[in-house]
């Protein structure tokens, strides 16, 4: 929602966003701006639709539109189902006149019907599809012991900006570190990092200062860049809806691009047993909410709609948990609308003048020694301090009046404890939110029911990933198209199943491409654009098709300056 924000702003769009880690005075003031200032955009998650202040406040809105994005999660047969989704319906009582507009990427037929149901859409109501084939996108899969080896091959074949996928934060530094003493320009990113670091590496790659983004999949949501040339996979996405949204990040300025998977058969076993262990039993989700609740002392029925920050690490060794049983009972704890899990947040310092000018003034008078930093935040950040948070910089300020950036936060502080100023400090670390009251663990309200169907769910789309991955006699987009109910018997021609399709079928044409290879580098080695320059094959895809064979037979292989040449056992 933030990263939305901040593009509708360099736009000149004014919008704003009620996210988790907001203070209760942050939202009344950003509310307030809604119903009386020049706000656009409101973007608010489902959890917070039915606050007492959210509602009071909507009610005094004129609302144009109501958008809701990633609909899928209002659908119990979607792929990330989530409980406060149904809420937004009841938005629709409030401000009855709005239109509403739902949108999805990813959604079965199944899940667009539900959409419509649970949003309260009339039987008038209009549904857009765009087909689910890519015709630029060649989906490739790959089964290799070797995976570096066999992504270093990739990068070599495939020139411009990638990102590569993996599950694990270790995995994406090992990784990059590989690629970078390889001489290819690599970056990391997890949800780990802090923003200053996220940022900085994202804007890197998007200017193509770095080529390879390498990645959980804490990275690529609102991301905008079309010149993605290649989406590698290193582990198996647990649904395919998952892997189409992140394979599709490839190739959106419709110049052919390809989304590779790479696997090994541990592979499939691993996803199998990810998969089973992402549904713990509600026994272990009550022990780990209680001892949330008893982490930060809390009271029955209190912490509604609160944040906090959550050290994951802190928590699993003060409990003595394993830390991946806490991480996927907090994400089905989030799933059954009782919390809200912020593993990658930041909110800058903030800061919002709480008394009106003549007040502040009188205060000034009264307290010298305060004159000079009220001065200074007036002076650098202006009159828009009075009707809304506005984002500061201590040390900017601490540079602005000669102290120390600590002495800054002091008197910023004691400036909040005497109601003038409200001050936000930078916030990064986690955030949990208690999207319900603190409960009684003996009532929490589990739907056991629905628990056992979205796990049985879950298995069947775990195994359509599977199929979709060890398939070999099936165009893969076609596959994919199946999946999402658009029945189709035309084949992309360009994933690995087709062009191997197309080689049997032009076997000879295969041939005598591979008789000119072994020819041409019987004297020299050469790059594979010096082959394909000398050989001047008709068709491009068959000769890339020819060389990866000949290199998977082990007939050819790459020295150390990306230079094919054959390797002696096979001359």
């Amino acid at each position: 929602m933030k990263d939305q924000v901040m593009q509708l702003k360099q736009r000149g769009i004014e919008a704003v966003s009620i996210h988790s880690g907001m203070s209760r005075q942050q939202v009344d003031i950003l509310l307030d701006n809604c119903i009386y200032g020049a706000v656009k955009f409101l973007y608010v998650s489902p959890e917070r639709l039915l606050t007492e202040i959210f509602i009071a406040r909507v009610k005094q809105m004129k609302v144009g539109l109501i958008a809701v994005d990633e609909a899928h999660c209002i659908s119990q047969w979607g792929y990330d189902f989530r409980p406060p989704y149904l809420q937004i319906a009841a938005l629709r009582e409030l401000v009855p006149d709005a239109p509403v507009i739902a949108l999805t990427a990813s959604a079965t037929e199944i899940v667009c019907e539900d959409i419509q149901d649970k949003l309260a859409f009339k039987p008038s109501s209009l549904v857009f599809r765009k087909s689910f084939a890519r015709d630029n996108l060649s989906f490739v899969v790959r089964k290799s012991e070797n995976k570096e080896k066999k992504v270093l091959e990739i990068l070599q074949k495939v020139k411009g900006s990638a990102i590569i996928y993996v599950r694990s934060r270790k995995a994406t530094q090992e990784i990059a570190a590989s690629l970078v003493k390889r001489k290819i320009s690599a970056a990391y990113y997890h949800a780990g990092l802090n923003h200053e670091e996220r940022s900085k590496r994202q804007d890197q790659w998007i200017q193509n200062i770095t080529r390879v983004m390498v990645s959980t999949n804490a990275f690529g949501m609102g991301i905008d860049k079309p010149d993605v040339r290649i989406v590698i996979h290193l582990d198996l996405p647990e649904n395919l809806e998952s892997y189409y949204q992140e394979a599709g990040r490839a190739g959106r300025d419709g110049v052919r691009s390809y989304a590779v998977m790479i696997y090994q058969d541990a592979d499939v076993s691993n996803l199998q047993i990810k998969t089973e262990q992402a549904h713990p039993s509600p026994e272990v989700l009550k022990r780990i909410y209680q001892a949330l609740a008893n982490y930060y002392q809390l009271a029955v029925g209190s912490a509604a709609g609160e944040s906090f920050d959550f050290d994951l690490h802190d928590f699993t060794d003060r409990f003595s948990f394993h830390t991946a049983e806490v991480y996927v009972a907090l994400k089905k704890l989030e799933e059954e609308g009782l919390i809200q899990f912020n593993e990658s947040f930041y909110s800058p310092s903030q800061l919002h003048i709480a008394v009106d000018k003549t007040k502040l003034y009188e205060f000034q008078i009264a307290n010298e020694q305060f004159d000079p930093v009220i001065k200074m935040i007036l002076r650098l950040y202006g009159g828009e301090l009075f009707s809304d948070f506005v984002k500061i910089s201590e040390s900017y300020l601490a540079k602005g009046l000669k102290i120390s950036f600590q002495e800054m936060i002091k008197i910023l502080k004691h400036l909040d404890e005497l109601k003038i100023i409200m001050y936000q400090p930078v916030k990064e670390k986690p955030q949990l939110t208690f999207v319900l009251p603190r409960q009684d663990v003996s009532r929490l309200p589990l739907d056991t029911a629905r628990m056992a169907a979205r796990k049985k769910l879950t298995m069947e789309k775990m195994n359509a990933m599977i199929d979709f991955v060890t398939t070999q006699h099936r165009c893969r987009m076609q596959v994919v198209q199946e999946y999402f109910n658009e029945i189709t018997f035309n084949e992309c021609g360009i994933c690995d199943v087709c062009i191997e399709k197309r080689k049997k079928e032009n076997i000879r044409a295969f041939d005598e491409i591979r008789e000119e290879v072994l020819n041409m580098l019987k004297k020299n080695s050469m790059t594979v654009e010096e082959l394909e320059e000398k050989i001047a094959p008709r068709e491009h895809e068959l000769f890339v098709d020819v060389i990866r064979e000949m290199v998977d037979d082990g007939y050819l292989e790459y020295d150390a300056s990306w230079r094919l040449k054959l390797l002696q056992q096979k001359r």
